[in-house]
């Protein structure tokens, strides 16, 4: 079993002073993957052991969905302590995820220039390059030296990443081109910066969407977009890994929405962190519920049976092999429904070609159905078919087998689907109502295939 490092630490022998000195000692990954994996409630004690600049740095790499919980539990003067450490454009990230209320009481503590710099960002409508753009960056006058540049940048308080590419505009502010640090270094230092320009049809509208920037990096290969205004006037920058960060969240939300499901991911992990860790009562209150959906088709099933009850006098062969029908059909759903879980969770599953992969499990089953159909209807042929002079027993159940196998394939990758379309929870609903339709369908078929192939009446 392993055990995570900051879950130990709760319990640490040694007295807080050491627990904090070895918290410390991990390094920013490993942090960060413990704090995914602890319980919530726990996270803000651990969180606090941290030193302050190996706490920002783990902060940073937090998703802004993870950053507004951990901030849940946080007092105001800690979160602002994180808050002034983050860069605009991630304090807008994090600012959508918490709570009107709790945004608009943040945003009027944070010092004027922080705040003022949010709500630029914020003034900029959602999937607009204006939402997501850096404010800090480096812009250097047209008319300066390499050396005066040079200068420049050793004055920068920016690090190593923001100096990667350096803006060239003129008296007022339009934006007129990029250098690179690198080209400085080798140039003549009496040299006019706008000899080395490139790049003056880089930009982009501040209200352009969000991904445009994608298909720019990957046609000019540079590290920052340069965002402009509608005048053509740099206001900003979107890095590489801003477009990273966008194109995975695309993947799990946007993309997903379009496709008319919605956010499925998040909401998923929302219903599962409900169902693990909420309360016990609200646990029972929705499993319960899905239960009782079971109850009432294990009662339509004995309903089924009742109905055919002169079938299984006549031939009582024909309730050996009611187990094997229902069973068969309902482990194949359940791996359906499993697989379609996981495959959606690790974005193996395109929703927007929802169609090819029902298809595809249509045709698993399909062969499965043949496969096992085949196999189970020889058993009965040879079982109790050809023993008690009804070879058409082993029809029955072969075509029964195939066709309940391939229904229940089916069945367990569309109604998880069809659940989350329409904003239910798919884990603890799925296998209860699979059961229910294909305990029903597959026995009411069985029986209609016994009594047509038999000759018996009902």
């Amino acid at each position: 079993m392993v055990i995570n490092p900051l879950d130990a630490l709760l319990t640490y022998p040694q007295g807080l002073g050491a627990a904090k000195r070895t918290a410390n000692q991990l390094t920013i990954p490993e942090l960060v993957r413990a704090l995914r994996q602890i319980d919530p409630h726990k996270r803000v004690l651990t969180f606090r052991l941290l030193e302050k600049d190996k706490a920002i740095a783990v902060f940073e790499a937090l998703t802004p969905e993870e950053q507004a919980t951990l901030t849940q539990g946080m007092t105001d003067p800690e979160i602002l302590h994180f808050l002034e450490a983050l860069e605009a454009d991630q304090r807008v990230r994090l600012f959508e995820e918490l709570p009107a209320k709790v945004t608009k009481r943040l945003l009027s503590q944070l010092s004027p220039e922080s705040r003022d710099a949010v709500n630029l960002l914020l003034g900029y409508p959602e999937g607009t390059i204006g939402r997501r753009m850096n404010l800090r960056y480096l812009a250097l006058r047209q008319q300066l030296t390499v050396g005066e540049a040079i200068a420049s940048i050793r004055a920068s308080s920016l690090d190593t990443d923001g100096l990667s590419i350096i803006f060239v505009i003129d008296e007022q502010r339009f934006y007129r081109g990029f250098v690179q640090p690198i080209q400085l270094i080798k140039a003549n230092p009496h040299q006019p910066l706008q000899d080395l320009v490139q790049g003056q049809e880089l930009a982009i509208a501040v209200s352009a969407p969000e991904l445009a920037a994608a298909k720019l990096l990957k046609e000019y290969d540079v590290a920052a977009i340069p965002v402009v205004d509608q005048e053509g006037r740099l206001v900003g920058d979107i890095t590489f890994d801003d477009v990273i960060d966008l194109i995975e969240e695309e993947a799990t939300g946007t993309i997903l929405a379009q496709a008319g499901v919605g956010n499925l991911l998040n909401r998923d992990q929302i219903w599962s962190e409900s169902l693990v860790r909420g309360p016990i009562r609200y646990a029972v209150q929705l499993r319960i519920v899905c239960l009782i959906i079971t109850l009432i088709g294990g009662m339509m099933v004995g309903g089924v049976i009742q109905y055919f009850e002169e079938v299984l006098a006549a031939v009582v062969a024909v309730a050996i092999f009611i187990p094997v029908v229902m069973d068969m059909g309902g482990n194949v759903g359940t791996q359906s429904t499993t697989i379609f879980a996981r495959g959606l969770a690790w974005q193996q599953i395109d929703i927007r070609r929802y169609g090819g992969y029902l298809f595809r499990e249509f045709r698993i089953g399909a062969l499965m159905g043949l496969i096992l159909g085949t196999a189970g209807g020889l058993i009965a042929l040879l079982w109790q078919g050809l023993p008690n002079g009804i070879p058409q027993l082993g029809l029955a159940v072969g075509l029964s087998l195939f066709a309940v196998i391939t229904f229940a394939a089916v069945l367990g990758a569309l109604l998880p689907w069809l659940l989350l379309k329409l904003g239910f929870d798919h884990g603890p609903a799925s296998d209860p109502f699979i059961t229910t339709i294909k305990d029903f369908t597959g026995l009411l078929l069985y029986f209609y295939l016994v009594s047509a192939f038999l000759g018996l009446s009902f």
